[in-house]
């Protein structure tokens, strides 16, 4: 609670900067802090009370992406990667192979939350750091799923179908064992339930670092089916995003 307090006393100072620490309390379990990512907007990250009236914390971030919210860093530019989004990572990226960690969320899809499809909306990822993400929590086609981009086999998981996917808070639960070799675990739990149970390779390169929030890939699909010059806006949002030793830890 006292992260978000003072993140929402930031925020209404204005303080927020591209790629800047939003925090330096540790609510967020041990995660440490995170920077916004590749979006400087006022509305695209906010701290708000629950509207919802049924998330396991006072306080939910929100995350919002409009048509053209669109920037750079030194390394990379989402305008010209036909890419959106307003983004959380992991400041410190100290994960390493041999180290396992558990991770937990509950994301809100509102009522009126738009499928993008064929544009690809990534709702939380483990990237890599200097390399390329490993692990994508995804909404394509339809619902919430998991993307594999570690195994070769290309596989997705559905995590949460379609036609339950707005209007309530699911509560997302992951156990990693990051390793290069065999001994690698990645499991989720969707609301209390298990749909992921994979061993092998969890990562290829030195150090995971988590991101989330709504990041929009390939928008030029979404506007060539639709013969449409944008993109509709998308509102998610997130509560008790925490990292700990054990399960327990990730409750509220």
């Amino acid at each position: 609670m006292g992260r978000l307090l003072v993140i929402l006393w930031m925020c209404s100072l204005g303080v927020f900067a591209q790629a800047q620490s939003i925090t330096t309390i540790n609510d967020y379990g041990d995660f440490g802090p995170f920077m916004r990512s590749l979006n400087n907007t006022s509305y695209g990250y906010q701290v708000i009370q629950d509207i919802t009236d049924s998330a396991s914390t006072k306080l939910i971030e929100k995350f919002e992406v409009r048509p053209g919210d669109c920037y750079w860093n030194k390394g990379w530019n989402d305008c010209e990667q036909d890419r959106e989004r307003s983004e959380l990572s992991e400041q410190q990226k100290t994960t390493p192979a041999g180290s396992d960690a558990w991770y937990g969320w509950s994301i809100y899809f509102p009522d009126d939350y738009p499928n993008v499809f064929p544009t690809k909306v990534a709702l939380g990822q483990f990237h890599q750091a200097n390399s390329h993400p490993i692990w994508m929590f995804q909404n394509g086609r339809g619902g919430y799923h998991l993307d594999d981009h570690i195994s070769g086999t290309k596989q997705y998981y559905e995590l949460i179908n379609e036609a339950d996917l707005r209007g309530r808070w699911h509560k997302i639960e992951v156990y990693a064992r990051w390793e290069k070799d065999d001994s690698g675990v990645f499991q989720v739990w969707v609301n209390g339930e298990q749909k992921v149970d994979y061993q092998g390779p969890t990562m290829d390169a030195d150090i995971v670092y988590f991101k989330y929030g709504v990041y929009r890939s390939f928008l030029s699909r979404y506007k060539q089916t639709k013969q449409s010059n944008v993109v509709p806006p998308q509102i998610v949002y997130y509560s008790n995003v925490k990292r700990g030793k054990n399960r327990a830890s990730l409750q509220p």
